[in-house]
Parts: structure tokens; C-alpha cells; sequence
């Protein structure tokens, strides 16, 4: 079975508090089966940080639906593709990169590092403009939910990626 995700973060979209809104879907054998469209519990200091954070939230839901697949005794293709918007947020991730700038987040860091050292996933870059899970960190115009909505309905995804 394919598992897909699709992972984004608005950056400090809340006016008052200046918390960031995570995003997130997950398609098996592209079907829509899991989302979140949650605000974040702690400020962010950089759209990467923020896109980091909305992606360590998604791989938690990542594993724990291979865990009850597993349990089903279905198996899922690994590496799991999971599609950001954000090229600083992949580099953290892939990378050993903490410093007192980026030490508040540490954590987030080694969870999805090891993540993809064991080929649990595998971040991959898609454009802002066809990232599915744009459409839950915020508000977007009637063209781009339009573009993104057969994509949950028809059950197949109607943008490229970026393989």
C-alpha cells in the first residue's frame, strides 16, 4: 500500500498571538484518510520553524497509522513520500544543524532525522502552488481550492510532484 503526505504551516497568521497554523494530509492508495488544521502551541521564529513544527506533527500521525495498518497485517510501501513546501524546513530535518538559534527546537529535529535515517519517511519538495495541505493553514483564493478539491474527492491527486 502507498502512503502519501502533504505538509504545510502558514507563519505567524494570528494577528494577536502570532502562533502559525499547521497542515497536514494523508493518502493511502490516494484516498484522503487522515487531516489537521490545528494552530501551533508555541511561536515560531521562522517560516522553516514553523513548517518543521507542522511536519513533526504529521509524521506523529504517520506512524501511528502504520502502526494500526501493521496491526491489520498490511503492509506499506517505505519510504512514506511526504511533500513539503519549504526547503529550509527539509534541509533542518535532513540535517544535524543545532545551534543557539535553532536549540528551542532540538527535539522536533532528532525525531524526524531519525525518521528518515531509519526510512521511515522521506521528504520530498513540492511548490507552494500544488501542496494539497495548503488549503488547511489558510484562508486560499476560490482558484487554488478549486484546483486542490478533486484531489479529495476523485480520490486521485491532480498535481505534479516533484519525484
Amino acid at each position: 500500500m502507498d502512503v502519501t503526505l502533504y505538509s504545510d504551516s502558514d507563519w505567524a497568521g494570528d494577528k494577536d498571538t502570532r502562533i502559525s497554523v499547521s497542515g497536514y494530509c494523508i493518502f493511502l492508495q490516494d484516498v484522503c484518510i487522515s487531516w489537521k488544521s490545528k494552530g501551533q502551541k508555541s511561536v515560531t521564529l521562522s517560516s522553516s520553524e514553523a513548517e518543521l513544527v507542522a511536519l513533526s506533527e504529521a509524521a506523529k500521525e504517520l506512524k501511528f497509522i502504520s502502526q494500526i495498518l501493521k496491526s491489520m497485517k498490511i503492509q506499506i510501501e517505505l519510504p512514506i513520500k511526504c511533500y513539503v513546501d519549504n526547503v529550509g524546513a527539509m534541509f533542518m530535518a535532513e540535517n544535524v544543524t543545532t545551534s543557539s538559534r535553532s536549540k528551542h527546537i532540538d527535539i522536533r529535529y532528532h525525531y524526524l532525522r531519525e525518521f528518515i535515517e531509519e526510512g521511515f519517511i522521506e521528504l520530498k519538495f513540492v511548490k507552494t502552488k500544488e501542496n494539497l495541505a495548503d488549503i488547511f493553514t489558510k484562508n486560499v483564493s476560490g482558484e487554488t481550492l478549486e484546483r486542490h478539491t478533486p484531489s479529495f474527492i476523485t480520490k486521485k491527486a491532480n498535481v505534479k510532484r516533484q519525484d
